[in-house]
């Protein structure tokens, strides 16, 4: 076993204390000389053809600066996210109720906003397209392209239509999903200071600093040394602030650039609802073949996203949900095809899990109607057909040793007491308890789609006084990245867990290290880190070992490094006089490192080859109560089971499963966004009811590590996978506790109650 001082501990997280003292410094709450403040003014309606913008009344407001339209873009009007078909202020046409036409600038954010309100927009509306599915059709309103598709993708393997004709059991469904909203505490802000030398420094809530960086720069026609972004403390992303941040950061920008001054831009919540990006509603029909022994032999997926009016993320989005449409499981014959299609509705982008919770949901409630007719126990049934070491995905990728999926799925089966509870129903009175399973793998990192993206720098300096300053191009946004990296830090150099910062992003400190999403942190910065700490290592320990020596140590005896102290022989050193001799040496103490994915194979025209690096796991299994009268729902318990390599640190870990698992509840059973023709009806939390900590079910959360030899210390990523499956678990539970089969997210009570009549 390999003997670690820090990785692998529950060490304190490093942003605790300012967090839970209140002194944590966000985007609204930094103050410059001469700051202005600007506010939005956005389309009331879904699609608009624009004929004017008037601040002719806005100018009476006291404190009123000026207005910025499209027409003060120096740069080209399109943001640099993907695609490019989004203007950063549209010209001549808005194409959803909630964007962003114009901005006001004025010297109080009360000012700027009134005045927005009295900016003049006369408009002539246009057909629109708010359903995916008849967006799809021929007849359909065109607003991207000939046909409204933004992307689309086939797996194809074997020969399906056989498989079906020859099997035994078959199942079919059709499954829907709506919106999430991210629900961060702290919504979108930036602030943009124009330099003296007519570049441009950016204080950005973002998760993803260095598509910021692109924005800004193109917004500005600036070049890309003149453009800096520093991220400020983010109160939370989960996707959300991943590819907008970059337009709110566009838009502060473009205002300072017009004004000369400071400019901070920070969102209502009500406007964070209307304009910023959503998990994407999906749409699924899916079918499944096995044959008489309850061997899976094929499946056919259409899956379709809801992408807005947009592309944004959208093509990536889909490509993972895509490559995981099938679901964990050795399947021959495959036939999957998917869809993005455009609406005249709130742009879709990243949100935990990232397209792979939408099909989740309707894969794994086939499963268990497969097994039903296949005359199986649903968890029996998977274990027959998941995924092990030495098989291959449905696109034909073969799986190493790091797989502990059929492990997770026999830990849950035994801690849940799943024989004994499955098929003894309980019904007290009105009310009937049931429970449901199901099982997952996540691709760990951006994967093929996103494979030139796929890398990651760091800087490490050690200091005289031995402290220890780490940047890294990902960032913080609640997860714990700062303590996860400080750990893998302080374990390579042996230095005190106490001694290491590991700071915000910087953009000019560090190369662009690609988004912080697909739970690809600990793994690309933590490889990065210890490229770069490697060097500095060696220099360390070998100071050490001669001041050893000095000191009179027995050479004879093998040199340790623990905790931050080096010994050998009845001697002992510690990291701070090792580093102090490195610089009475002069030697070098600070490296940069650079880590970059190993290529896949994968091939888009039949989807074949490996699609990811590595896959990570989960086996979850839920209990619920269901009122029979009136269809109303209550999660008791949560039974989950992880594989993501070697947990850097425990309680984090624990503190993302549970997080991860309470927001999948609330998507599954609370959330729901609300479109009538084309207008959202609830941007706000008195109307979009969350979970909170009074919802959360009982937690029993275990990890079985399966170490990834390429990991930093063998970790994999964690941040998404606790999330995935808890919707169908949930839908499974509630088939099982009543027999009613809901076939979309939310499950509602009054669905719940519909699907009763029918039992």
């Amino acid at each position: 076993m390999e003997k670690l001082s820090f990785v692998g501990r529950s060490l304190p997280r490093k942003d605790a204390l300012i967090k839970a003292v209140g002194t944590a410094q966000y985007a609204a709450d930094r103050d410059f000389a001469g700051l202005l403040h600007a506010a939005a003014v956005r389309s009331p309606r879904p699609r608009i053809k624009i004929l004017s913008i008037s601040d002719a009344k806005a100018r009476l407001v006291p404190g009123y600066v000026t207005l910025v339209t499209y027409k003060d873009i120096k740069g080209v009007n399109k943001w640099p996210v993907v695609m490019q078909d989004y203007p950063f202020l549209p010209e001549k046409e808005a194409r959803f109720a909630g964007e962003t036409v114009a901005l006001v600038v004025a010297d109080s954010a009360r000012a700027a906003k009134k005045a927005a309100a009295l900016v003049e927009l006369k408009y002539q509306e246009l057909p629109f397209v708010e359903d995916p599915l008849q967006a799809l059709k021929k007849d359909a309103v065109k607003i991207h392209g000939k046909d409204n598709v933004f992307s689309s993708f086939v797996i194809k393997k074997g020969s399906v239509d056989k498989a079906f004709a020859n099997a035994a059991f078959t199942v079919e469904g059709e499954f829907s999903t709506n919106y999430q909203v991210h629900s961060y505490l702290e919504t979108q802000g930036a602030i943009a200071l124009p330099e003296a030398d007519g570049g441009m420094t950016v204080h950005s809530s973002t998760q993803c600093p260095f598509y910021v960086l692109d924005a800004v720069a193109a917004a500005l026609a600036l070049p890309y040394h003149k453009v800096k972004i520093l991220q400020t403390v983010t109160g939370g992303g989960f996707g959300g602030k991943e590819d907008v941040p970059a337009l709110v950061a566009s838009h502060a920008a473009l205002c300072a650039a017009k004004t000369g001054r400071p400019v901070k831009l920070i969102y209502g919540r009500k406007e964070d609802f209307q304009s910023m990006s959503k998990r994407h509603p999906g749409w699924a029909k899916v079918a499944y073949a096995a044959d008489a022994k309850g061997n899976l032999t094929a499946c056919r997926v259409k899956y379709v996203l809801d992408g807005g009016a947009y592309s944004t993320l959208s093509a990536i989005v889909l490509w993972r949900g895509t490559v995981h449409a099938a679901g964990p499981y050795k399947i021959a014959n495959v036939d999957i095809q998917t869809f993005a299609a455009a609406t005249n509705k709130v742009p879709c982008g990243a949100f935990r899990g990232f397209g792979q919770p939408q099909i989740c949901f309707a894969q794994e409630s086939l499963i268990d109607e497969l097994a039903e007719k296949a005359g199986l126990d649903p968890v029996q049934f998977r274990l027959k057909n998941l995924l092990e070491p030495g098989d291959k995905t449905v696109t034909g990728q073969k799986l190493n040793s790091s797989c502990g999926l059929k492990e997770l799925v026999q830990a849950v089966r035994k801690r849940s007491g799943w024989d004994k509870k499955v098929n003894s129903l309980s019904v007290k009175g009105d009310i009937a308890t049931g429970i449901g399973f199901s099982a997952a793998y996540y691709g760990v990192g951006l994967g093929a789609k996103g494979r030139y993206l796929d890398r990651a720098g760091a800087l490490v300096n050690v200091y005289k006084d031995s402290s220890v300053a780490v940047n890294v191009g990902n960032a913080e946004m609640g997860q714990g990245a700062l303590t996860v990296l400080a750990q893998i830090t302080a374990e390579t150099l042996n230095a005190p867990y106490e001694s290491v910062r590991v700071e915000e992003v910087d953009s000019s400190k560090v190369p662009d290290s690609g988004p912080t999403v697909a739970s690809r942190t600990t793994l690309m910065s933590g490889n990065a880190i210890i490229e770069a700490a490697t060097p500095i290592r060696e220099r360390v320990f070998k100071t050490a070992y001669d001041i050893l020596i000095a000191e009179g140590a027995d050479a004879s005896k093998p040199m340790t490094a623990a905790g931050g102290v080096f010994s050998m022989g009845g001697k002992a050193v510690d990291f701070k006089k090792a580093v102090s001799g490195c610089w009475d040496r002069r030697l070098k103490m600070s490296e940069q490192g650079w880590y970059v994915a190993p290529r896949t194979t994968f091939k888009m025209e039949d989807g074949q080859g490996d699609a990811y690096v590595i896959y990570s796991y989960s086996a979850d299994a839920a209990e619920v109560e269901v009122d029979l009268k009136t269809g109303v729902a209550r999660v008791k318990k949560i039974w989950a089971a992880y594989d993501v390599g070697k947990i850097v640190n425990p309680k984090l870990a624990m503190g993302q499963a549970q997080g991860g698992i309470l927001q999948g509840m609330s998507w599954a059973m609370y959330e729901n966004l609300v479109y009538k023709n084309g207008i959202m009806v609830n941007p706000n939390f008195t109307d979009y009811v969350i979970a909170t900590s009074a919802d959360k079910p009982e937690y029993d959360i275990t990890f079985i590590e399966k170490p990834y030899a390429e990991g930093p210390y063998k970790a994999k990523g964690m941040g998404e996978v606790p999330l995935i499956g808890v919707a169908p678990a949930v839908a499974n539970a509630i088939r099982n506790a009543c027999g009613a089969r809901v076939r979309s997210v939310p499950l509602l009570p009054e669905k719940i109650w519909k699907e009763l009549k029918k039992v």
